[in-house]
């Protein structure tokens, strides 16, 4: 099951319109990046850039997103 951390930004929307079409199955994790959500510490162990699209797979982190949008 891939986690997916996104907000409801257009870039952040890629993602999981990529993964629908897929058809894999997928748990959103919604980062609020109005109230800075990125930069608090726990999202910070999960991706240190600070930036949304993380994806992970089990405890394997897959990538920050942007590269499955290209």
């Amino acid at each position: 099951m891939i986690e997916l951390y996104t907000w409801g930004t257009p870039n952040g929307r890629k993602i999981s319109i990529m993964l629908e079409k897929i058809g894999m199955p997928y748990n959103i994790h919604p980062v609020n990046l109005g109230n800075n959500e990125q930069k608090t510490p726990e999202f910070l162990a999960i991706n240190p850039n600070g930036r949304i699209r993380d994806t992970r797979g089990g405890e394997s982190a897959i990538g920050d997103g942007r590269t499955a949008d290209r």
